[in-house]
């Protein structure tokens, strides 16, 4: 055989192999862009088309959208994003608004024609993975949904009659068996809560994700309403699906939380995000809470590494709404990407210092802010991304090692992983006192990343900081040369 004949063949071999899928391992590494496809970005490139978010009606974001402003996502150092679901959803407005959000899906076998043709969705993944970005599809299993109180079974798709769903009844969210088996909705959007224990259904879901994964190339999950479905189906779809999936089990305990691993590769790490927030929001919160949540999770969790930290999302108030102390802001931040174990997640807005408040006003469109990346926290993430994305590069343990953590005052803590070493307060803009920090070599040369100040470890190892309320990336300057970082 010609050598040119077998690079022929070796190319044709590859070239018809099954794309490898996204492991979880895989996904430790990457930094997530949560997106609401709806307000997000527009394909006419509009940075004014109105979109009020009380309404809760369509405003025009759209796939392609999402594709015109990957730069925008890339530049600030992000790997992946996660989008809406794309399923076909109840039509018009019910008295909850539109379904713009993705959650009130009908027919699984359509997909949501609001956010393009099916063309733009491959062309989305096309390109993120041409970026060497990953995709995370939002997915929800728990319900298929109707307008108005009576059902239409044979609207829906693909369970298409009353007998794959469970009997109504209202949830009751003291009762686990409730939570699971009666129906999340009301009145007004009825969200009929599918029999996940009916082996049809089961074997019906498995076939559909698996095919929908391979057609979209997905490289991971986000699975919605996890703890309203028994926990004997998720494995069954994480197999099935073959790519990193992360749940969601809104609960702030991590007792109920950690356990959920055992059946799904990662969760949102709600515990987390609750504490970090009562923490890092008032000088009158005491660090300590953070701390034996952050520990808790860490003692209960198989692996910690794959939960996902976020610190907004859809669901919740946007911290801008709490506080507008950019101290305050910028040091959830750091916290969001470096500080707490797993995989960072941002929601879409954080970084424009979007103010939202509970649904539906934390869903805003971002065309709106004319995508600034000055006066905000987009240079934030922009080094702290770059930072991590370097660090991960070089082998540094910080990738599966267990951050350290310990109280310095009851308003300063300290967080060590690998040899990234972060200082957080509380106190807001101008506070936080000083703090002596110890274990580092003697007279070793440190680099503070966001502002590439230079500082000294005295000869017991001790560094002294004199606080100013924002927060402190430490890392050797030994380990930053020909980095291209803070000049080295």
């Amino acid at each position: 055989m010609y050598p040119h004949t077998i690079l022929l063949s070796l190319a044709l071999f590859y070239l018809f192999q099954p794309t490898i899928a996204a492991s979880p391992s895989a996904w430790r590494s990457r930094s997530i862009y949560q997106v609401v496809t709806d307000r997000f970005a527009r394909s006419d490139g509009s940075t004014t088309f109105p979109c009020s978010t009380s309404d809760r009606l369509y405003c025009g974001g759209s796939w392609r959208g999402i594709i015109n402003h990957l730069d925008y996502i890339s530049d600030m150092g992000f790997t992946a994003i996660w989008i809406s679901p794309i399923q076909k959803q109840v039509e018009g407005d019910t008295y909850e608004g539109e379904a713009y959000h993705g959650y009130w899906p009908n027919n699984l076998n359509q997909i949501n024609e609001h956010f393009g043709e099916k063309q733009d969705l491959l062309d989305l993944v096309a390109e993120c993975h041409r970026r060497d970005i990953f995709v995370m599809l939002d997915m929800v299993f728990n319900h298929l949904a109707s307008q108005g109180e009576d059902m239409t079974w044979s609207d829906l798709e693909p369970f298409n009659d009353e007998r794959f769903f469970h009997p109504r009844c209202p949830i009751d969210w003291g009762n686990e068996a409730s939570i699971q088996n009666c129906w999340m909705g009301d009145g007004y959007v009825s969200l009929a809560d599918v029999d996940t224990e009916n082996t049809e259904v089961i074997e019906t879901f498995k076939s559909y994700i698996s095919n929908l994964v391979d057609e979209f190339s997905f490289d991971g999950l986000r699975l919605d309403a996890v703890r309203n479905i028994p926990k004997p189906f998720w494995p069954e779809i994480t197999r099935a699906s073959n790519v990193y999936c992360q749940g969601e089990v809104w609960v702030g305990d991590a007792n109920v939380v950690a356990p959920y691993q055992e059946y799904i590769d990662g969760m949102h790490n709600y515990p987390v995000k609750e504490a970090a927030t009562r923490a890092f929001i008032s000088s009158t919160s005491d660090l300590s809470e953070l701390i034996t949540v952050a520990s808790d999770m860490q003692s209960l969790s198989k692996d910690l590494t794959l939960f996902g930290n976020f610190m907004e999302n859809h669901d919740n108030p946007r911290l801008a709404s709490i506080t507008q102390d950019f101290s305050r802001l910028q040091t959830a931040a750091v916290w969001n990407i470096l500080g707490a174990d797993g995989i960072p997640i941002v929601y879409y807005g954080q970084e424009q210092k979007y103010a939202g408040a509970k649904d539906p006003a934390n869903r805003e469109a971002l065309w709106l802010s004319g995508y600034k990346t000055t006066d905000n926290l987009v240079p934030t993430f922009a080094t702290l991304n770059r930072f991590r994305n370097f660090v991960i590069a070089q082998g540094d343990p910080f990738l599966t090692t267990l951050a350290q953590y310990a109280l310095l005052t009851s308003a300063v803590m300290s967080a060590r992983k690998g040899n990234v070493t972060l200082v957080l307060t509380n106190a807001g803009n101008g506070g936080g006192g000083n703090v002596v920090l110890q274990g580092f070599a003697a007279g070793m040369e440190l680099v503070e990343m966001l502002t590439c100040g230079k500082l000294v470890a005295d000869q017991g190892g001790s560094l002294a900081l004199v606080l100013n309320g924002n927060p402190i990336v430490l890392y050797p300057r030994s380990l930053l040369q020909e980095s291209g970082l803070c000049g080295l």
